[in-house]
């Protein structure tokens, strides 16, 4: 379990924690753990999700738990420096459908002070890096790689295979079209596909 590190009062020390993972391994699970601790610790929070992630709920940040936080719907990463204000921690969620700029937005919440928390998937449906994923866990203090379990096989998943034959790169989805998958259910399941074809 990730515990926040305490850099003391003396001086505003900002700092960027990446929770990355595959498709329900609990990633916004631990976004929402996170940011609820620092509520309970009297924090300014704001926390941010692209408008285009309207799964579960059109502006609150849910898990497949669930549970929810309130949250902000942006279109582009630059209106999160626009609407965080003088809070203490930002949180953002889903942050692999924003493009490259995100990189640059939690550097500069960052090196302002605040405590950047982000949660996305890492790869994609193809088992590649994740838009701007690798440079955000790149520049992070922090990184928490969390696993689902094989929906095949048991074992601990680190792969979001895609049920579909849907081939777009973003596919809003749940449990009808991803499962979760270990590296060698996920690479069966890859070649099963291409051979069918």
């Amino acid at each position: 379990m990730f515990v926040e590190p305490n850099f003391g009062r003396t001086k505003k020390t900002g700092w960027i924690e990446v929770i990355c993972g595959c498709m329900f391994s609990g990633k916004t699970e631990e976004l929402i753990r996170r940011l609820n601790r620092a509520l309970i610790a009297k924090q300014k929070v704001e926390i941010f999700k692209p408008a285009v992630d309207v799964r579960y709920h059109q502006s609150d940040v849910v898990s497949h738990n669930e549970n929810a936080i309130r949250s902000t719907p942006v279109d582009f990463a630059d209106d999160i420096i626009l609407m965080a204000g003088d809070c203490d921690v930002v949180g953002i969620d889903e942050a692999q459908f924003f493009d490259e700029e995100i990189v640059a937005v939690c550097n500069k919440l960052a090196n302002s002070g605040k405590r950047v928390i982000v949660a996305g998937l890492d790869m994609d449906f193809e088992g590649k890096p994740f838009g701007p994923m690798p440079n955000l866990l790149a520049v992070a203090e922090f990184v928490t790689k969390v696993h689902a379990i094989c929906a095949r096989s048991g074992e601990l998943a680190s792969f979001s295979f895609r049920l579909t034959d849907d081939q777009g790169k973003v596919l809003l989805g749940e449990k009808q079209e991803y499962e979760a998958r270990s590296r060698r259910s996920f690479f069966e399941g890859m070649n099963d596909r291409k051979s069918s074809k």
